[in-house]
């Protein structure tokens, strides 16, 4: 696959996941992960998922409108930028939402 297939099936992966199921993000980072949300610099996989399944809300989907990437580094990471709408439950509008991340091979090393 080339790096344009793979970050697309990664974010297909992570963002469907995180609508379904928050928790099971844990399986994409690990202890060496960061995640800068607005602001806070929060580092391993728990911390991560602890963060994102404490957000105020409970349902929502993913809207992805750009996926763009480039290879990053000797070991075949990605740095991927991705950009969308986010619909959550109950609300009549849409959020706009980006997220930047650089991916290791089999998991996200750095998000924001």
């Amino acid at each position: 696959m080339n790096p344009d297939d793979v970050s697309k099936a990664f974010v297909e992966h992570y963002y469907s996941t995180f609508d379904s199921n928050r928790s099971a993000l844990a399986n994409l980072y690990q202890e060496g992960s960061m995640l800068t949300f607005e602001g806070q610099k929060i580092q391993g996989s728990p911390n991560i998922v602890a963060k994102l399944t404490s957000l105020p809300f409970q349902q929502c989907k993913h809207h992805i409108t750009t996926v763009d990437c480039q290879p990053s580094g000797p070991s075949g990471g990605m740095l991927v930028f991705v950009s969308g709408n986010l619909q959550i439950s109950g609300e009549q509008h849409a959020l706009k939402f980006s997220q930047v991340g650089q991916d290791g091979v089999e998991y996200e090393l750095n998000g924001y």
